[in-house]
């Protein structure tokens, strides 16, 4: 699979979201708010998890389109990452 720019972008973001929290822990904040960051960064990193396995899914459909496969074991495998990544 091919991870273009945007994903690699997303999780620079998220990288950066984790850095602040961090800060956050190490200058003692309110835990509301760690935990408010703490679970925009768990949203963003499942956003990410589940555009990848969407993707992987299409390429994976269409080669085995192509090679006159069938394709039902692949959406299975997709949908068993989904569940896991929730």
């Amino acid at each position: 699979m091919n991870y273009d720019q945007k994903m690699i972008n997303r999780i620079k973001r998220l990288q950066g979201q984790l850095n602040g929290v961090v800060k956050m822990m190490e200058e003692d904040k309110d835990c509301k708010d760690v935990i408010t960051q703490l679970s925009s960064s768990k949203s963003a990193l499942q956003r990410l998890m589940a555009v990848i396995v969407s993707e992987n899914l299409v390429e994976c459909v269409k080669a085995a389109e192509d090679n006159n496969e069938d394709s039902q074991a692949l959406i299975e495998e997709a949908i068993n990452l989904l569940v896991k990544s929730k």
